[in-house]
């Protein structure tokens, strides 16, 4: 496993990790570091991928602290190892060592934070809908309740769909300008009158911003343009398959 790693993140010196497909043992359309559990993969192989994730990590499964993703704007913090349960949520914080803050995407944008001052970390799951109804704050906030200040605090927006693979309605940016005046900077023309470009990092970016955040940046891949790198939610739908990985993105102190 080579996963990507970020300057910022580095040079707060915590374990971080956005990883790739590669580096695993699922066969097909799951190949090969699916960590989904609930994708229709074998649970075996799935549990392996998460096994060398962990591992990676300096942990063991029981360590990942991974929720039940559910698009929401719920941060969860976790004071000691999950062993395995799934509680639901959109964020995992912890200021405790041994912890692996984990979140899976496949298109939506995973987000790594860290205060290394206050030996805080997070790992947070923003697709548009968390994106827009709060996740970013909601991390911050239980960030701070474990003594983190924002404006020490780095983030990193790890590979998620960039705009040039993101068409949406017209009505998806009423709907964001209604919710957020000036977000309609997040949207360029798509191939058709009705059709729009979204840019999801960039979003998540302002959101980050308008936390207090005091560094924050971007990988800079795109999920559905790279085949090889990473599972894809919106390409496997184009591709007319039936199911999809999931990728991991992890933190820890």
């Amino acid at each position: 496993m080579s996963p990507i790693t970020h300057p910022l993140l580095t040079g707060a010196s915590v374990r971080h990790g956005f990883f790739t497909r590669q580096g695993g043992v699922s066969q097909g359309l799951y190949a090969s570091l699916n960590t989904g559990v609930g994708s229709s993969d074998d649970p075996a192989a799935v549990a392996e991928n998460r096994r060398r994730i962990a591992a990676h990590m300096g942990g063991g499964p029981d360590d990942l602290a991974a929720c039940y993703q559910i698009h929401s704007a719920l941060a969860r913090v976790a004071d000691g190892p999950w062993n395995g349960d799934r509680p639901e949520g959109d964020a995992t914080v912890t200021a405790t060592p041994g912890v692996i803050c984990a979140v899976l995407t496949a298109d939506c944008a995973p987000v790594l934070l860290a205060d290394p001052d206050a030996g805080v970390v997070a790992a947070a799951h923003a697709g548009w809908k968390g994106a827009l109804g709060g996740i970013i704050h909601s991390t911050v906030a239980a960030m701070q309740a474990l003594g983190a200040d924002p404006r020490h605090t780095v983030a990193v927006v790890g590979p998620c769909i960039a705009q040039a693979s993101y068409e949406v309605g017209a009505d998806f940016q009423e709907r964001f300008e209604h919710h957020d005046p000036g977000s309609d900077r997040f949207f360029i023309a798509g191939d058709s009158a009705d059709k729009r470009r979204f840019d999801l990092p960039g979003f998540v970016l302002w959101r980050l911003e308008q936390a207090g955040i005091g560094q924050a940046a971007w990988t800079g891949h795109d999920t559905a343009a790279d085949a090889e790198q990473f599972f894809s939610n919106r390409r496997a739908h184009l591709n007319g398959e039936p199911d999809f990985g999931r990728l991991m993105s992890a933190i820890g102190l």
